[in-house]
């Protein structure tokens, strides 16, 4: 019999299965044998999209199908007043009512040749944590995919911590759809009662140490372990090329272009931009005469095509807009319709910052390469991360505050910000801010760094 495998289970949303993946290769990169199980779709995704890890590390994972039925995948909605991707709900609906059965197959035959079965599961995947229960030989831990920070203020609005950084909690019901709360509550019932060895953590001291002894302090963690192991997503060097992978064009283009010159725009994969809002950011990307690379896609359905997403088959809905923007703005700077190998343009020399909508991995992965973030929050836990990176962090500046999310922003104001970050002296203490964190975060992954002594410890704990 086996020693110890790992199960884990992701919630199927991209910043939540790139996480666990990244988590996983470096467990199994420990020599753990590792499963990673999600819908068949979302298997597909995390493996097409991941970047910065050997295709060879990547194939030590062993990946299972949580078989879903058939559930709608409607467009995405960018009409929505939270902001909020409501269109993904089926999916979310389909998966907690019907991964539970395959999920707990999975853990039975793991478990009859292994002496411990440890499921790492997504907070937002808490039925893992009662399947785990169910095993003879089961520990589950969950996988915060959120900044620690964010426990911190949702319980308590008016903390210290807050009010010393004049920091504001959006109240959940403003961020997210009342379906998804709902989501929520139903998903953490399913555990209750179910034994968790603790929490691992995506963030760092150097990012949240105050937040991580706060969170500690809380009578819910009594008996468990906490380990802030972040970043978990490559460290890259500038230029560097992942093995066995093509190179993007865009890298390439970099590779021309003076350093730290290049604004990178990108909303992630949950947020879709009104035509005239995505008229007015060309018009503030053009008039600002800055370099860019500027990634407009629509929000991930349901299921995603990766391999047509991959070939960019999709015509933007964009097209007539970006016809005419991109000849204007030749040789400038660059638009992207597909994916985009974010990681590597955050690690090349050329980018200068990263305006996002400030999901939590994004903000991991810019602040790890010690890039300054142009703050645009959309929903669920973006406005904390915003509050968190220009307030308490001072590592970016404030595009679009949520209470305007339901109005254009016009041109001039985004040029503004834009021209703020880029030339002028606050921008510049902004990103020398930023590079200085950045140091900090990759000296904590490195030996001897706090992240590096949980992670070990986390291995310890569960092989123990």
């Amino acid at each position: 019999m086996e020693s110890v495998a790992v199960v884990a289970v992701p919630f199927p949303a991209q910043g939540h299965l790139n996480t666990l993946l990244h988590l996983s290769l470096r467990l199994a990169s420990c020599g753990l044998p590792v499963h990673y199980a999600a819908p068949a779709p979302h298997v597909r995704q995390a493996r097409a999209r991941v970047h910065g890890w050997d295709p060879r590390a990547v194939s030590s994972i062993r990946f299972h199908d949580l078989d879903l039925p058939a559930y709608e995948h409607p467009p995405p909605d960018p009409t929505v007043p939270t902001c909020f991707p409501s269109h993904l709900l089926p999916l979310l609906n389909a998966f907690v009512a019907h991964a539970r059965a395959p999920l707990a197959g999975l853990l039975e035959r793991v478990s009859a040749s292994h002496r411990r079965v440890v499921v790492l599961y997504d907070r937002l995947s808490s039925f893992a944590a009662a399947e785990a229960a169910r095993l003879p030989n089961g520990e589950a831990f969950c996988m915060q995919c959120v900044a620690v920070s964010y426990n911190v203020a949702i319980k308590d609005a008016g903390h210290r911590l807050l009010r010393d950084h004049d920091m504001v909690f959006h109240p959940v019901d403003v961020c997210m759809s009342e379906e998804f709360n709902e989501y929520i509550a139903r998903t953490w019932d399913d555990c209750q009662g179910a034994a968790v060895g603790g929490m691992v953590l995506n963030t760092c001291r150097a990012l949240e140490g105050e937040f991580i002894d706060e969170e500690a302090k809380s009578p819910e963690y009594t008996g468990q372990k906490i380990f802030a192991v972040g970043p978990l997503n490559p460290l890259l060097d500038a230029g560097a090329r992942t093995p066995g992978q093509p190179r993007h064009d865009c890298l390439d283009w970099l590779d021309r272009q003076p350093p730290a010159s290049v604004l990178y725009v990108s909303f992630g994969t949950t947020s879709t931009l009104l035509a005239e809002q995505a008229a007015e950011m060309a018009a503030a990307l053009r008039d600002s005469k800055q370099r860019f690379i500027w990634v407009l896609r629509d929000a991930d359905r349901g299921v995603t095509d990766v391999v047509h997403e991959e070939e960019g088959a999709d015509e933007s809905r964009h097209a007539t807009m970006l016809s005419e923007f991109t000849t204007q703005t030749e040789g400038t700077g660059l638009v992207i319709t597909g994916w985009a190998p974010q990681l590597e343009i955050l690690a090349h020399d050329a980018t200068a910052a990263f305006m996002s909508h400030c999901g939590w991995n994004s903000t991991m992965e810019s602040l790890s390469y010690g890039k300054p973030i142009l703050a645009w929050p959309m929903h669920s836990d973006q406005p904390w991360d915003a509050e968190l990176i220009c307030k308490y962090l001072k590592a970016g500046l404030l595009v679009r505050p949520l209470e305007k999310r339901s109005t254009v922003v016009p041109s001039e104001a985004i040029r503004e910000v834009i021209e703020k970050a880029m030339v002028s002296e606050e921008g510049l203490q902004t990103r020398k801010r930023a590079e200085k964190l950045g140091e900090s975060i990759r000296a904590s992954v490195a030996e001897g760094g706090s992240s590096h002594k949980d992670l070990e410890e986390f291995i310890a704990h569960i092989t123990r």
